[in-house]
């Protein structure tokens, strides 16, 4: 009778030292990949340690460790403060708009550019369109000042030429958001449609041959071919967009915010600002951020769940 003979299982030392050979021999890549780590080290994780300051009373001479306890007081206070309801709601209503208006746009534009023949004109409008993404917030908000201006602005001088009354955008916090989302559209548009139009010449021209062969026109191709090969960048860039979806640009947003159009531009950054850094409430400030943290990771799990169950692209 023949025994069916087991083969012996790799012990632990064996298997370490493997993986030691392993790393030994690529220990260039893993160099490289050092000062990522480092950076995400110092900078993103080691400042974690100074959120238990949001659940204490922080007194700076008596540090992070002698503060004394106050469990989630910071937090409740915050929910009862009349600021709550108006900062939520401006965060919230300002990222829909954002989200609804810049995130469809330059998929639009890779999937129409893509189209274009001409390689020259395809690349000067290429060009053009994320020319602006590498201006600073500071320059686009001047720029704002100076062509929404009521007494020299281009756009008032233009409604003078029709008869009409000069209106001061940035004072109205009627305008406030739209200002906000097409200005940011016009400067990152180009640069998020770069992403698209990398992924759409992965695109095999085989299938678009084959379409043309069966008689499908350009916008049949676009719906059937481009659009379905691009989606699993879609859906990653749309989790990560949504796992951000409650942190608005703060520098922008208090560049362009003033006393007037404060019912409008107050959001959770801007609070968070003035409450720790301009009024010294460190440890109410620090609740505020947690409380806008905590959110984004609940926002970017579900979504990534709810990608995973539709048989989606997801992040993990």
């Amino acid at each position: 009778m023949i025994r069916n003979r087991r083969e012996p299982t790799m012990t632990k030392p064996v298997r370490s030292a493997s993986i030691w050979k392993r790393l030994l021999k690529t220990y260039e890549l893993y160099l490289f990949l050092l000062p990522t780590l480092v950076y995400f080290l110092i900078f993103h994780y080691g400042p974690l340690y100074g959120l238990q300051i949001a659940f204490k009373n922080f007194i700076a001479v008596k540090g992070i460790w002698g503060s004394p306890w106050v469990g989630l007081e910071h937090f409740e206070r915050f929910f009862h403060s009349p600021q709550f309801t108006l900062v939520l709601k401006n965060t919230i209503l300002l990222n829909l708009y954002e989200l609804a208006v810049t995130f469809p746009i330059p998929i639009i534009m890779a999937l129409l550019l893509n189209q274009i023949q001409n390689v020259r004109f395809k690349k000067w409008i290429q060009t053009i369109t994320y020319a602006p993404h590498f201006i600073s917030a500071v320059v686009i908000v001047g720029m704002l000042f100076a062509f929404l201006s009521p007494r020299s602005g281009l756009l008032n001088e233009l409604i003078r030429l029709f008869g009409g009354e000069p209106v001061y955008f940035m004072a109205r916090p009627e305008w406030f958001k739209t200002i906000f989302v097409f200005s940011g559209l016009w400067q990152n548009a180009g640069w998020s449609m770069v992403i698209y139009l990398a992924a759409l010449t992965g695109v095999s021209p085989e299938l678009h041959e084959a379409a043309i062969m069966d008689g499908a026109n350009k916008y049949q191709r676009i719906w059937h071919i481009d659009l379905p090969s691009i989606l699993p960048t879609v859906m990653i860039l749309f989790i990560l967009n949504i796992g951000s979806f409650m942190s608005v640009g703060f520098e922008k947003v208090y560049l362009m915010q003033n006393a007037l159009n404060l019912d409008a531009s107050e959001v959770i950054q801007t609070y968070v600002y003035k409450s720790g850094l301009l009024n010294a409430q460190y440890s109410y400030s620090a609740a505020v951020g947690l409380f806008n943290a905590v959110i984004n990771f609940i926002l970017l799990v579900s979504f990534n769940e709810l990608a995973k169950r539709s048989k989606q692209t997801s992040l993990w």
